[in-house]
């Protein structure tokens, strides 16, 4: 089953990413920037949105990475999402500062 569903969301993903493969190499990375300093700047459920469509992203490109990885590149991934999710978890419910 897990064959089946890897390869269905890689079949789905795939115009996706042949897209993204055709643009320059830092519009990707441009794109993510954009939606973690934004849900950061703007904060609150808007920049929880931001952030959680940012960590969505990353976690998209890790699960299709994820056979190519090393050991070292997938805990550096996956640090990276924890990140984002942390960071989207904070914007939602923002420390209350008395």
């Amino acid at each position: 089953m897990t064959n089946t569903l890897r390869s269905s969301i890689e079949r789905a993903s795939l115009p996706l990413i042949t897209r993204l493969s055709h643009l320059p190499r830092a519009v990707p990375f441009l794109l993510l920037l954009s939606l973690l300093v934004g849900g950061v700047v703007i904060g609150g459920p808007a920049g929880f949105v931001l952030m959680g469509l940012g960590a969505v992203f990353v976690g998209w490109i890790l699960y299709l990475s994820w056979p190519r990885l090393s050991g070292s590149e997938r805990i550096m991934r996956i640090a990276v999402l924890l990140l984002a999710v942390a960071l989207a978890v904070v914007q939602l419910f923002p420390r209350r500062s008395f």
